[in-house]
């Protein structure tokens, strides 16, 4: 393999940029809807058990970048008898046009759902033209 190619990680792998922070735990991609409105664009992915101050979300260049925490549950008198999601990394990376309003970008999360909207930029953004007679 030469310099300039990488090799992507596979799934439950540690992303190559942070392998001391996944180094002994699942990466999950999560599921995330993009809705597209008339001034902006809004992104909706489900990250349960992550609060607001296990997200980071980063943009750099024309790329927006989604990491979350997924900490250790333990409940007293419980014992866990199946699950599906454990101790582990979100992370999943969305491109993004030049139509995007970088500094107005906002995001919000509750009850395992981050929502970030992404205003589009004034000059992209879709307007009503007036229709005058002759």
């Amino acid at each position: 393999m030469s310099q300039t190619e990488q090799t992507l990680p596979t799934r439950g792998a540690a992303p190559e940029v942070a392998p001391e922070r996944a180094r002994d735990r699942q990466v999950y991609s999560p599921r995330a809807d993009v809705v597209e409105m008339s001034d902006s664009i809004v992104v909706i992915a489900d990250v349960p058990g992550v609060s607001e101050g296990d997200v980071d979300i980063t943009l750099e260049k024309n790329v927006l970048t989604i990491a979350a925490k997924v900490p250790a549950r333990t409940r007293d008198g419980y014992r866990l008898a199946y699950g599906e999601y454990s101790e582990g990394y979100y992370e999943r990376s969305f491109a993004l046009s030049e139509g995007v309003d970088r500094d107005r970008i906002e995001a919000t999360v509750a009850h395992g759902v981050l929502r970030l909207v992404l205003p589009k930029a004034k000059e992209l953004a879709a307007r009503k033209i007036a229709v005058r007679s002759a």
